[in-house]
């Protein structure tokens, strides 16, 4: 060995107990920004699933016991097992009727995760309360058949359970939180106990968010104490699409400073995400608080039902003219799906798996009915086949940009440590709407990862056996784009101009094109940005970008040090060297 291996076998053994280290603190600070560590926090997944009910007044394939969505959860299980998650989360509606034989139904079928060494973390939905006083609105059931929302069993490395019991030992694992890894989970339950009971807008509400707000806030508050990423979960919607009953014990009208209170705890407290069930349907909004002063993005899942529901009018009576305070970004109906969340240091990712059929028909008419042309029989669940249908993300230290249609996307300018990106020409073209007619607006997000945690993350994986490409033709960080996809289920986003700066190198190829802006293709090798595109012409030029330039063009601007690419999709961008010996990966 000679003495220059033997100092980087040196420098590479002090970095990873210096890795261990960070794990322990989660991050440390450099040059005035966040720089997250990229072992031994490497990048875990959880799953989120929705409401499984199962509404047929038949079940001929005997397959849905009391129902429950068996035949369902079944296909998502085994989706959660080939994805690798370490836990799901399932926001309620557990089960049609709320009784406690059908509460043991639901959790015989989480089997299936936990034998695969998978936690299942659950919460009481309306339905669970159907049973009422006669089984103490099935309280006694969720504990007994989940023990892990008390931290008591199949918790699988969670950590550091909590539940509001100062307010009411009836709320003891049915609101409650945990931790794993760098992210707290927050689960609240609202709804009806043997002690109170508080009817509105026809549901069967209990303990408020008012009544949880200190224990929520407690669990959120943004200190050393907690880790970098929280998410709140509950059943009920902020606003909802179909129902316009709300978290605050009531129509979204109502308990406005109950309303304010929460949002503003959220947003204070850096939570992206507010995630929920209840109206069986795909939707992502931006939610403003009534005072107008905080927002939320909330996530309402997608069924794992045979019930399917249908976005109600704006102007429905019952919405009392809140819907103005709601940003629809996407959606689709009659579709069954799941997701999967990826925490990787500072970046959150999800990836929105649904059913390619879709336009499944409701209950009695489940899954196709009688108009269907594939004749399938009616009340039987089929075999899905799932596809990605939408991503899209977050970061500690990036930024997030609402850009409407016919919007012009050079509003999207970041930048970290020594690298800045910013999109010099482009227009949000797409036209989608959702059900009601309203524009989808983008949210355009963006997210780092240095230059020197890659390679870091790179070189310690090479150490336990993974082949590591060579990455010493990095020269700028990590950008992450996500957001600006046209429609669900389409990766591909309008044409629009990105541009990086970069450092300079000692063997640079500007001549040929071997040098500009580059991507990961799916062999993990950095390639040219452009040879991903939806289709484009690509060549090279040396130069400003022109906005006579088209899809596909690329260059290098040696006067301002930028690498720029007309580009038509998401995802992670660097300025690299070397790009042009990988092939043309062109859609």
């Amino acid at each position: 060995m000679n003495r220059k291996t033997k100092a980087r076998s040196g420098l590479i053994g002090s970095l990873l107990i210096l890795g261990l280290l960070a794990g322990l603190v989660g991050s440390f600070a450099a040059a005035g920004s966040a720089v997250y560590w990229p072992w031994p926090n490497r990048p875990w997944s959880f799953g989120v699933m929705s409401d499984t009910q199962w509404t047929c007044s038949t079940d001929p394939a005997g397959q849905n016991p009391n129902a429950v969505a068996v035949s369902i959860i079944n296909q998502l299980n085994q989706q959660f097992i080939q994805k690798h998650v370490k836990f799901v989360i399932q926001v309620g509606d557990l089960t049609e009727n709320g009784n406690d034989a059908d509460i043991m139904v639901r959790a015989n079928a989480a089997q299936a995760l936990y034998n695969a060494g998978i936690g299942f973390f659950p919460m009481r939905g309306n339905h669970e309360t159907y049973a009422n006083p006669a089984n103490g609105y099935g309280i006694a059931a969720v504990q007994a058949n989940f023990p892990q929302t008390r931290g008591q069993m199949h918790t699988f490395g969670a950590t550091n359970f909590s539940s509001p019991t100062q307010v009411s030992l009836y709320l003891d694992g049915m609101s409650y939180s945990f931790d794993y890894s760098n992210a707290r989970f927050v689960i609240i339950d609202d709804w009806a106990t043997p002690d109170k009971l508080v009817t509105a807008a026809g549901y069967p509400y209990g303990y408020s968010i008012a009544d949880q707000q200190d224990w929520i806030s407690g669990r959120l508050k943004k200190t050393y104490r907690r880790p970098d990423h929280a998410f709140v979960f509950s059943h009920q919607n902020l606003m909802g699409e179909n129902h316009q009953d709300c978290l605050f014990d009531g129509y979204t009208n109502a308990n406005p400073d109950m309303q304010n209170a929460f949002f503003a705890s959220l947003q204070k407290n850096d939570v992206k995400y507010y995630i929920s069930g209840h109206d069986h349907i795909h939707q992502r909004s931006l939610i403003a608080s009534p005072d107008g002063l905080s927002k939320v993005q909330e996530i309402i899942c997608a069924s794992d039902s045979s019930k399917f529901y249908t976005p109600k009018a704006l102007d429905n009576a019952n919405w009392f003219g809140q819907k103005v305070r709601e940003t629809s970004v996407s959606q689709e109906r009659y579709t069954v799906g799941y997701y999967i969340y990826t925490v990787d240091g500072p970046r959150v990712t999800i990836d929105y798996y649904a059913d390619d059929h879709g336009n499944w028909l409701s209950d009695n008419n489940y899954p196709a009915g009688t108009t269907d042309l594939t004749n399938l029989p009616l009340n039987v669940t089929p075999t899905f086949h799932f596809v990605k249908k939408e991503t899209w993300s977050y970061s500690m230290n990036g930024k997030e940009f609402a850009v409407a249609q016919s919007g012009d996307y050079t509003m999207v300018k970041d930048s970290f440590l020594h690298t800045s990106a910013q999109i010099l020409a482009g227009t949000n073209t797409s036209t989608a709407k959702d059900y009601t007619g309203r524009s989808f607006t983008q949210l355009v997000d963006t997210g780092w990862t240095s230059k020197m945690d890659h390679s870091l993350r790179r070189e310690i994986l090479s150490l336990i056996g993974w082949k590591a490409k060579d990455d010493d033709s990095l020269r700028s960080d990590i950008l992450s784009l996500t957001g600006m996809a046209m429609a669900v289920g389409s990766p591909e986003t309008p044409p629009y101009v990105l541009s990086m700066s970069y450092e300079q190198g000692k063997t640079m190829q500007l001549g040929n094109g071997g040098f500009g802006l580059a991507t990961l293709d799916p062999d993990g090798n950095w390639v040219k940005a452009v040879s991903m595109n939806t289709g484009g012409i690509i060549n090279f030029v040396v130069g400003p970008y022109n906005s006579s330039y088209g899809l596909g063009i690329y260059g290098v601007d040696p006067s301002t040090k930028t690498a720029w690419a007309v580009i038509n999709y998401n995802g992670d961008f660097a300025v690299a060297n070397g790009i042009d010996r990988a092939p043309d990966h062109r859609r």
